[in-house]
């Protein structure tokens, strides 16, 4: 494993949680990253303002950090631009298709004790661990 850091991993999961523990307590909202981002690109004007400041929170928050002098790595991805955009598209749709991505579904809707949301979060997870066994091991990766 590379770069294990369990504290920083549980200080950022403790503010995730606590982001969305305020967004619900304070707007009623489910800080699910997807649906937050489709509604400032598609939604009304009424709900637009709260969407775009969160969106902007999301990237200014370890911007700020760095200007604190926390590290700012940059992403390793061994894969071209055409695979990582595919990937992406797959992802978009998926999250459409299942009403929500892993923010939404395992830290909110797990967090809820919502049905839905367990079964959708150990899809994820199993999809995940078999796409990792099968690029990495199947593939010759």
């Amino acid at each position: 494993m590379h770069n294990f850091a369990p504290l920083s991993g549980l200080l950022g999961g403790v503010l995730i949680g606590l982001a969305a523990a305020l967004l619900m307590l304070l707007t009623g909202r489910i800080a699910g990253v997807t649906g937050i981002v489709g509604g400032a690109l598609l939604g009304g004007s009424a709900d637009r303002g709260w969407r775009i400041a969160f969106v902007a929170g999301l990237i200014a928050a370890p911007l700020i950090a760095a200007l604190f002098g926390a590290p700012l790595p940059r992403p390793q991805m061994n894969a071209s631009l055409v695979v990582i955009a595919i990937a992406g598209l797959l992802v978009g749709f998926g999250t459409r298709m299942g009403n929500g991505c892993t923010s939404g579904h395992g830290v909110c809707g797990f967090a809820r004790l919502s049905g839905r949301s367990i079964a959708a979060t150990c899809i994820f997870l199993l999809t995940a661990i078999a796409t990792v066994a099968i690029v990495r091991h199947g593939l010759g990766g």
